[in-house]
């Protein structure tokens, strides 16, 4: 089609538009016959966010924008061409396209753009399985997004929703939880749709509970994502996390009724009973001032209600693991701890912890005072 033509196709599809959309062509012809290109790539943009838009983006697209296309910001380019994907007929068609929309704007000037496109044509890989290819697309981008010193946002969430889709799929819950996080740290959360919200939230808090990799949920426990599940059937999902957080057995042993509404909690039902019980002995250590941290293996089964005959090796995976520090004295069954990972407190616990500064405090005051009485003459002199 001839530039000539222009101002007649769009006359065409303007007559073909919603009538509220309409405004729209006059724009995009004015802009056109200006050649001001940056105006006319941001008007079609904001018809392309009309939902009314949809049947019309494809053609505007292969019949219109291309004409244009090596005038304008590649990124906004990638944008529209994956908008107008969403009309192909078939997945091999999207594909065909975003391959083509990938291969148009690999140039070394538009490299963040090429990165838009790849993710999206690992996006639609991995939709038919193919999760080899797909991981190799997503290798290549995060290999240039590693040399970029600053690219736009939407890029970064683009790429962490489909590595955090590909490990999701493949099972890898540490990757996915670090992924899925890292997503979300790239959006607006209030601008996700509340079902997208709570399924997130959902999916981050089983990959939290079932990796046997993480045994700090800080980030996502101060994260709002979670506040989706409030006063929802899977609010007992957050709490059960926040029993985790504090070791709460009690509070697991009431929650853990629920699992089965979601079958990878099930299918990993030892380990996260593994898991709560290392949370009840770090919560047990860190509760004790740091001058009373050798406990007894009795003691510690108390508290943790494990047997007395798997103590050490409770003891040994919480070393193993890094969440504590120290030596174990298995003649005289002692633990002897002199350091605890660092996690995040709910009000109860920072209660805990302002009771324990008090008697600190207390105990700083009886010493400078015991000391001044003990050394009266030493002052007077």
């Amino acid at each position: 089609m001839d530039v000539e033509t222009i101002p007649d196709l769009l006359e065409q599809q303007r007559d073909a538009a919603p009538e509220e959309l309409q405004h729209y062509f006059l724009d995009f012809t004015d802009f056109w016959e200006r050649k001001l290109w940056h105006e006319l790539t941001d008007s079609i943009m904001l018809y392309f966010d009309e939902p009314a838009s949809k049947p019309q983006r494809r053609e505007l697209y292969d019949t219109f924008i291309v004409k244009f296309a090596d005038k304008i910001n590649k990124l906004k380019l990638v944008h529209l061409g994956l908008a107008a994907s969403l009309q192909c007929k078939n997945q091999d068609e999207v594909l065909s396209m975003k391959k083509a929309l990938a291969e148009k704007v690999n140039k070394p000037a538009s490299q963040d753009a090429y990165v838009f496109a790849q993710v999206a044509v690992a996006s639609t890989l991995m939709t038919r399985k193919d999760l080899p290819a797909a991981r190799k697309i997503l290798d290549e981008c995060e290999g240039i997004l590693e040399n970029f010193d600053s690219v736009e946002t939407v890029v970064h969430a683009s790429f962490y929703r489909e590595n955090a889709t590909y490990f999701q799929l493949t099972r890898n819950f540490a990757a996915y939880y670090k992924n899925a996080l890292l997503f979300l740290a790239c959006v607006e959360v209030d601008m996700l749709l509340p079902s997208e919200r709570q399924s997130r939230a959902i999916d981050l808090s089983v990959a939290a509970l079932v990796s046997d990799q993480i045994y700090n949920f800080g980030e996502l426990l101060l994260h709002p994502i979670l506040d989706s599940l409030k006063d929802t059937d899977n609010a007992w999902l957050r709490d059960l996390l926040f029993a985790f957080n504090r070791g709460d057995l009690a509070a697991y042993d009431v929650l853990v009724g629920n699992i089965s509404k979601a079958p990878d909690l099930k299918e990993f039902e030892t380990l996260l009973y593994q898991k709560v019980c290392l949370a009840a002995l770090t919560e047990t250590v860190f509760k004790r001032p740091p001058h009373d941290r050798a406990m007894s293996f009795q003691t510690i089964s108390r508290e943790t209600k494990v047997r007395d005959d798997e103590i050490e090796h409770l003891i040994m995976k919480a070393l193993s693991l890094g969440l504590l520090k120290g030596t174990i004295d298995q003649v005289a069954e002692v633990a002897k701890i002199n350091w605890v990972q660092p996690k995040v407190l709910d009000m109860t616990q920072v209660g805990n912890m302002r009771t324990r500064l008090r008697e600190w405090d207390s105990s700083v005051n009886q010493l400078g005072n015991w000391i001044e009485g003990v050394g009266k003459d030493v002052w007077a002199a």
